[in-house]
């Protein structure tokens, strides 16, 4: 197999700088601009490009605690003819900057087309690499996740850095969609305007393959793969923005999606899921963000966690039973399963620290996890539950 080298190297020196005061110095492998957001770490040993594209790194700067990255290089960023990206969880990288112990500049991969640095110059995002990741993680799970930024050698170029609240930002609204799509699983897909009437909205859909189940997903921020997973399982998808008041639309099934942030920013979610849920037959679906979206809807309320749960390896148990699944998971925020209210139960925990990884209504067909079963990247041991949610549409 024929090994690369990245074509842009350089040696210059780069900074990180927590809000606590700690100083972390290294070199620059991606684009030189200065940058700030929340500090966070991912304990997977690969996936990066699908990490970078993942919609919920929006407003921070990832750790990869896996010492040595960018060894098989970038895939090429293609797009399929409906409009979603074939190999990336969307259409550019959406992480501040990305923070590594050890960056190698020379990659090999059957389906690599340029090297991380390359990808991360052409999409200018910064990279930093030379950073003991290792003493970094421990700072973040003793004292929390924190702001930091980025800075480089030369103070011209960094100007005023201010570093804003990460939970004050509403950022699912920065990411989700601005218009109306509708996905098939021919591989075709529509888009609409948001100002079309819901009478005409509801008659241009009804007009093609009438046959199939439709599924309204609420975007928050949501990961291509999620649609893949819908669409192999042969329903229309309706992507609408994470506002939107999807209520006078006509579709099957409601699916809430992943997405960047602190919840609470997304109360117009919250109300237009409360008020789908008059309907008490209608199947719903939550993942990540959406598990803590339908979770406030029922009644619940949700907390930040010290530092998040983001790898590919987080072991969660169905509760009622001693299966035991590893999951892909990337959040910051969990359910607080004291206050789910009697309707109400856990669905998976979390058997590292016992934080809620789901729930699920006693008498309706509303369930949801905090963890990807769609992965990309990460195991898919779970995938079985866009199965089940499926079977209810029927």
């Amino acid at each position: 197999m024929t090994q690369h080298t990245d074509s842009m190297q350089t040696n210059r020196t780069a900074t990180l700088m927590l809000d606590d005061g700690t100083v972390f110095r290294g070199y620059s492998f991606g684009y030189e601009r200065p940058v700030a957001g929340e500090v966070v770490f991912n304990t997977a040993m690969t996936g990066y490009p699908e990490s970078l594209t993942d919609p919920s790194y929006a407003g921070q700067l990832m750790t990869l605690t896996y010492p040595l990255v960018g060894n098989y290089g970038v895939p090429p960023f293609t797009i399929e003819p409906n409009g979603l990206a074939t190999f990336m969880e969307s259409e550019k990288i959406h992480a501040e900057a990305i923070i590594v112990s050890d960056y190698s500049y020379e990659y090999s991969h059957w389906n690599a087309v340029e090297s991380l640095g390359e990808w991360l110059k052409r999409e200018q995002v910064p990279g930093i690499t030379g950073i003991d990741t290792r003493e970094l993680t421990k700072i973040l799970r003793e004292h929390g996740v924190m702001m930091g930024k980025i800075v480089f050698d030369n103070p011209i170029d960094n100007g005023q850095l201010t570093i804003d609240n990460y939970a004050a930002v509403n950022y699912v609204d920065r990411v989700s969609c601005k218009e109306i799509i509708s996905y098939l699983p021919d591989g075709t897909s529509r888009s609409f305007p948001l100002t079309m009437p819901i009478a005409q909205l509801n008659c241009q859909l009804s007009t093609v393959n009438c046959q199939l189940k439709k599924v309204l997903l609420v975007d928050c921020g949501v990961k291509t793969n999620i649609i893949r997973c819908l669409l192999k399982r042969n329903v229309e998808v309706i992507r609408v923005p994470w506002d939107y008041d999807f209520n006078g639309l006509e579709f099957d099934g409601l699916f809430i999606s992943n997405g960047p942030g602190d919840p609470d920013t997304c109360d117009a979610a919250v109300q237009n899921i409360r008020k789908a849920m008059a309907n008490e037959k209608l199947p719903i679906f939550g993942i990540c963000m959406g598990n803590q979206l339908l979770s406030k809807a029922g009644g619940a309320k949700i907390y930040k966690l010290k530092y998040g749960h983001r790898s590919h390896n987080q072991p969660v148990r169905m509760v009622g039973t001693e299966r035991c699944f590893i999951t892909s998971q990337n959040h910051g925020y969990a359910v607080d399963n004291n206050t789910l209210g009697a309707d109400w139960e856990p669905l998976f925990i979390n058997m590292n620290d016992g934080s809620n990884e789901g729930i699920r209504h006693k008498k309706n067909p509303w369930f949801s996890a905090q963890f990807h079963p769609e992965a990309a990247s990460g195991p898919t041991d779970t995938a079985f539950l866009f199965d089940e949610f499926v079977n209810l549409l029927k």
